[in-house]
């Protein structure tokens, strides 16, 4: 678990950065695909073309360009309807979706892990919910396209590692090719080239959420993903909601309920020592 922990820490900066320095200013499918193109740079390196079969590195590249490809599309695009707390409140359902999913493929339903999982939704909902405004509807469609393309590239990328007896790091940059084909089409059906990044900020920005956010990230939390039951994964995507919004809240200076917060995150750690004391 300790992966997904360093993970949440290194994300909770990353909805901050995208929501104060890139929304509306950068073309979010530009920034989508300048993000994953960098990641995909970092793995190439690694890649073993012998001892791969293509069916195989064809399922990575499917896993990828929903996990990440599809995801990052419906995600940048909610930050142009949404705040930055509004983003991470919509993401309270990942956990739902993960169980959901797991038990769909499993042909069977987990009572323990749905019960876990519903808790931890609820201590995120109570950390912020300030109403809605007028582009509520379209935010939360978007924040859910992206949910449901997470949960099921975590899911996936899982059950598909259980029978694999392979050194990750030599396969991820199937994962990332599968994601930069995706955000290559939709840059070029949907991208704004007169929106590019215009300032060194924006452009330090870009590179590290693609080098350390993304290559960094997404390969640990993945990893971290082979290592725990499916309940613990769906939990520890709630906690990237305190996480996000303390960060928020300190550096940016964003309005926030401290009590809330402290409630909604005791909540999800509870949540997650229930599905450890349930699991044994």
């Amino acid at each position: 678990m300790r992966y997904l922990i360093a993970v949440t820490l290194l994300w909770a900066f990353s909805f901050s950065l995208i929501g104060v320095y890139l929304a509306g200013k950068v073309d979010p499918w530009f920034a989508v695909l300048m993000r994953i193109a960098l990641a995909t740079l970092m793995f190439v390196p690694f890649l073993k073309l012998k001892g791969i079969q293509w069916p195989l590195a064809l399922k990575f590249m499917a896993v990828g360009a929903v996990q990440l490809g599809l995801m990052y599309g419906f995600y940048y695009q909610s930050f142009l309807y949404l705040s930055v707390p509004e983003v991470l409140l919509f993401t309270v359902m990942t956990p739902i979706y993960i169980t959901l999913i797991n038990d769909a493929l499993n042909q069977k339903f987990n009572r323990t892990f749905l019960l876990t999982a519903s808790i931890a939704t609820l201590g995120a909902i109570a950390i912020r919910y300030d109403g809605i405004n007028a582009n509520f509807i379209t935010g939360l469609v978007m924040v859910q396209c992206a949910n449901l393309c997470f949960a099921t590239g975590q899911v996936t990328y899982k059950r598909l590692m259980e029978h694999q007896q392979i050194a990750q790091q030599t396969v991820f940059a199937w994962f990332f090719i599968g994601a930069l084909i995706v955000a290559l089409c939709t840059y070029a059906a949907f991208g704004d080239s007169s929106k590019l990044p215009t300032t060194n900020m924006q452009w330090g920005i870009l590179i590290y959420l693609g080098i350390i956010a993304s290559g960094v990230g997404y390969f640990v939390w993945n990893k971290g993903a082979t290592l725990v039951d499916v309940g613990t994964l769906a939990i520890m995507n709630n906690l990237l909601i305190p996480a996000g919004i303390v960060v928020n809240v300190l550096i940016w200076n964003r309005e926030a309920d401290l009590g809330r917060l402290a409630i909604g995150g005791g909540v999800i750690v509870l949540a997650l020592w229930l599905n450890k004391r349930w699991r044994q």
